[in-house]
Protein backbone atom coordinates (compact mmCIF):
# COMPACT_ATOMS: atom_id res chain seq x y z
CA UNK A 1 0.00 0.00 0.00
CA UNK A 2 1.58 3.27 -1.11
CA UNK A 3 2.06 6.45 0.86
CA UNK A 4 -0.37 8.31 -1.42
CA UNK A 5 -3.12 5.93 -0.40
CA UNK A 6 -2.37 6.37 3.31
CA UNK A 7 -2.42 10.17 3.01
CA UNK A 8 -6.07 10.15 1.85
CA UNK A 9 -8.59 10.30 4.75
CA UNK A 10 -11.47 8.91 2.65
CA UNK A 11 -10.90 6.09 0.21
CA UNK A 12 -12.98 3.27 -1.18
CA UNK A 13 -11.13 0.13 -2.25
CA UNK A 14 -8.23 -2.03 -1.16
CA UNK A 15 -5.42 0.26 -2.36
CA UNK A 16 -3.41 -2.49 -4.09
CA UNK A 17 -3.58 -0.91 -7.54
CA UNK A 18 -1.10 1.99 -7.37
CA UNK A 19 -1.92 3.20 -10.85
CA UNK A 20 -5.60 3.52 -10.12
CA UNK A 21 -4.92 5.39 -6.91
CA UNK A 22 -2.45 7.74 -8.51
CA UNK A 23 -5.04 8.72 -11.10
CA UNK A 24 -7.76 9.16 -8.50
CA UNK A 25 -5.38 11.20 -6.34
CA UNK A 26 -4.70 13.60 -9.21
CA UNK A 27 -8.45 13.99 -9.84
CA UNK A 28 -9.18 14.54 -6.16
CA UNK A 29 -6.37 17.09 -5.82
CA UNK A 30 -7.78 19.09 -8.71
CA UNK A 31 -11.24 18.91 -7.15
CA UNK A 32 -9.92 19.94 -3.73
CA UNK A 33 -8.16 22.94 -5.23
CA UNK A 34 -11.29 24.21 -6.95
CA UNK A 35 -13.57 23.50 -4.01
CA UNK A 36 -11.65 24.71 -0.95
CA UNK A 37 -8.02 24.60 0.16
CA UNK A 38 -9.13 23.72 3.71
CA UNK A 39 -11.33 20.70 3.00
CA UNK A 40 -9.43 17.50 2.40
CA UNK A 41 -12.24 15.37 1.00
CA UNK A 42 -14.12 14.93 -2.22
CA UNK A 43 -17.27 17.12 -2.16
CA UNK A 44 -19.03 14.58 -4.38
CA UNK A 45 -19.49 12.30 -1.38
CA UNK A 46 -21.77 14.88 0.25
CA UNK A 47 -25.51 14.42 -0.13
CA UNK A 48 -26.24 17.18 -2.58
CA UNK A 49 -29.84 16.03 -3.09
CA UNK A 50 -30.90 17.12 0.39
CA UNK A 51 -32.69 20.49 0.83
CA UNK A 52 -30.54 23.46 1.71
CA UNK A 53 -33.04 24.88 4.21
CA UNK A 54 -34.73 23.38 7.23
CA UNK A 55 -38.39 24.21 7.56
CA UNK A 56 -39.80 23.75 11.08
CA UNK A 57 -42.78 21.49 11.26
CA UNK A 58 -46.04 23.41 11.13
CA UNK A 59 -44.42 26.69 10.05
CA UNK A 60 -46.85 27.11 7.18
CA UNK A 61 -49.87 26.74 9.45
CA UNK A 62 -51.51 29.49 11.45
CA UNK A 63 -50.54 29.61 15.07
CA UNK A 64 -53.20 28.60 17.55
CA UNK A 65 -54.33 30.20 20.77
CA UNK A 66 -51.73 28.38 22.84
CA UNK A 67 -48.89 29.94 20.85
CA UNK A 68 -50.46 33.41 21.14
CA UNK A 69 -51.25 33.04 24.85
CA UNK A 70 -47.73 33.83 26.06
CA UNK A 71 -47.38 37.02 24.06
CA UNK A 72 -50.90 38.10 25.03
CA UNK A 73 -50.23 37.61 28.73
CA UNK A 74 -46.91 39.44 28.58
CA UNK A 75 -48.41 42.31 26.60
CA UNK A 76 -51.29 42.61 29.07
CA UNK A 77 -48.89 42.81 32.01
CA UNK A 78 -46.76 45.48 30.31
CA UNK A 79 -49.79 47.54 29.25
CA UNK A 80 -51.27 47.25 32.74
CA UNK A 81 -48.03 48.40 34.33
CA UNK A 82 -47.87 51.40 31.96
CA UNK A 83 -51.48 52.43 32.47
CA UNK A 84 -51.40 51.86 36.21
CA UNK A 85 -48.13 53.72 36.56
CA UNK A 86 -49.53 56.70 34.65
CA UNK A 87 -52.66 56.80 36.82
CA UNK A 88 -50.55 56.40 39.94
CA UNK A 89 -48.31 59.28 38.89
CA UNK A 90 -51.33 61.51 38.36
CA UNK A 91 -52.84 60.56 41.71
CA UNK A 92 -49.49 61.07 43.39
CA UNK A 93 -49.09 64.54 41.96
CA UNK A 94 -52.58 65.49 43.11
CA UNK A 95 -52.06 64.01 46.58
CA UNK A 96 -48.68 65.65 47.13
CA UNK A 97 -49.99 69.01 45.94
CA UNK A 98 -52.91 68.84 48.38
CA UNK A 99 -50.61 67.93 51.25
CA UNK A 100 -48.02 70.49 50.10
CA UNK A 101 -45.17 67.99 50.16
CA UNK A 102 -41.84 68.92 48.57
CA UNK A 103 -38.34 67.55 48.07
CA UNK A 104 -37.45 63.96 48.88
CA UNK A 105 -40.73 63.32 50.65
CA UNK A 106 -42.71 64.21 47.51
CA UNK A 107 -40.50 62.06 45.27
CA UNK A 108 -40.92 59.12 47.62
CA UNK A 109 -44.70 59.51 47.63
CA UNK A 110 -44.78 59.74 43.84
CA UNK A 111 -42.75 56.55 43.51
CA UNK A 112 -45.03 54.78 45.98
CA UNK A 113 -48.12 55.77 44.01
CA UNK A 114 -46.58 54.73 40.69
CA UNK A 115 -45.32 51.35 41.91
CA UNK A 116 -48.47 50.47 43.85
CA UNK A 117 -50.95 51.40 41.15
CA UNK A 118 -48.77 50.01 38.35
CA UNK A 119 -48.29 46.61 39.97
CA UNK A 120 -51.99 46.33 40.89
CA UNK A 121 -53.16 47.10 37.36
CA UNK A 122 -50.54 44.80 35.81
CA UNK A 123 -51.63 41.91 38.05
CA UNK A 124 -55.29 42.52 37.24
CA UNK A 125 -54.87 42.60 33.47
CA UNK A 126 -52.43 39.69 33.59
CA UNK A 127 -54.85 37.55 35.58
CA UNK A 128 -57.74 38.34 33.24
CA UNK A 129 -55.61 37.47 30.21
CA UNK A 130 -54.49 34.18 31.77
CA UNK A 131 -58.13 33.18 32.37
CA UNK A 132 -59.12 34.26 28.84
CA UNK A 133 -56.22 32.36 27.26
CA UNK A 134 -57.02 29.23 29.25
CA UNK A 135 -60.66 29.27 28.14
CA UNK A 136 -59.62 29.99 24.56
CA UNK A 137 -57.20 27.05 24.43
CA UNK A 138 -59.77 24.75 26.05
CA UNK A 139 -62.49 25.77 23.58
CA UNK A 140 -60.16 25.32 20.62
CA UNK A 141 -59.26 21.84 21.84
CA UNK A 142 -62.91 20.89 22.42
CA UNK A 143 -64.34 22.31 19.19
CA UNK A 144 -61.36 21.49 17.00
CA UNK A 145 -61.20 24.94 15.41
CA UNK A 146 -60.45 28.55 16.25
CA UNK A 147 -62.98 31.19 15.21
CA UNK A 148 -64.98 34.13 16.50
CA UNK A 149 -67.28 31.87 18.47
CA UNK A 150 -64.38 30.74 20.62
CA UNK A 151 -63.38 34.35 21.20
CA UNK A 152 -66.85 35.41 22.37
CA UNK A 153 -67.37 32.33 24.52
CA UNK A 154 -63.95 32.80 26.11
CA UNK A 155 -64.75 36.47 26.79
CA UNK A 156 -68.05 35.63 28.49
CA UNK A 157 -66.49 32.81 30.52
CA UNK A 158 -63.62 35.09 31.58
CA UNK A 159 -66.00 37.79 32.84
CA UNK A 160 -68.12 35.26 34.72
CA UNK A 161 -65.11 33.54 36.27
CA UNK A 162 -63.30 36.75 37.26
CA UNK A 163 -66.36 38.15 39.08
CA UNK A 164 -67.66 34.82 40.35
CA UNK A 165 -66.77 35.63 43.96
CA UNK A 166 -68.47 39.06 43.96
CA UNK A 167 -72.06 37.84 43.82
CA UNK A 168 -74.50 36.89 41.11
CA UNK A 169 -75.18 40.43 39.95
CA UNK A 170 -71.52 41.37 39.53
CA UNK A 171 -70.85 37.99 37.94
CA UNK A 172 -73.49 38.67 35.28
CA UNK A 173 -72.11 42.17 34.74
CA UNK A 174 -68.64 40.71 34.26
CA UNK A 175 -69.98 38.24 31.71
CA UNK A 176 -71.73 41.06 29.85
CA UNK A 177 -68.57 43.14 29.79
CA UNK A 178 -66.60 40.18 28.46
CA UNK A 179 -69.22 39.57 25.79
CA UNK A 180 -69.16 43.23 24.73
CA UNK A 181 -65.37 43.44 24.50
CA UNK A 182 -65.02 40.13 22.65
CA UNK A 183 -67.90 41.11 20.34
CA UNK A 184 -66.18 44.38 19.43
CA UNK A 185 -62.94 42.52 18.81
CA UNK A 186 -64.64 39.99 16.51
CA UNK A 187 -66.40 42.80 14.65
CA UNK A 188 -63.12 44.60 14.12
CA UNK A 189 -61.49 41.42 12.81
CA UNK A 190 -64.42 40.77 10.48
CA UNK A 191 -64.30 44.20 8.85
CA UNK A 192 -60.51 44.11 8.66
CA UNK A 193 -60.58 40.78 6.84
CA UNK A 194 -63.38 42.07 4.58
CA UNK A 195 -61.35 45.15 3.61
CA UNK A 196 -58.28 43.05 2.85
CA UNK A 197 -60.39 40.73 0.71
CA UNK A 198 -61.83 43.67 -1.24
CA UNK A 199 -58.35 45.10 -1.81
CA UNK A 200 -57.14 41.73 -3.07
CA UNK A 201 -60.01 41.44 -5.54
CA UNK A 202 -59.49 45.00 -6.72
CA UNK A 203 -55.86 44.20 -7.60
CA UNK A 204 -56.84 41.22 -9.73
Amino acid sequence: MGEDYLSQPINIGSGDDNTLHSQSNRQQKSTFTSFSPYLNYDPRILQQSQPEFIFPEGASKNRGRFEFAFSEIGSAVIIGAGLGGSVGLYNGIVATNLSKQTGKLRRTQLLNHVMKQGSATANTLGSITVIYSAFGVLLQYMRGKDDGTNTMLAGVATGLCYKSTAGLKRCCIGGGVGLAISGLYCTYNYFTALNEKNKYHSLL
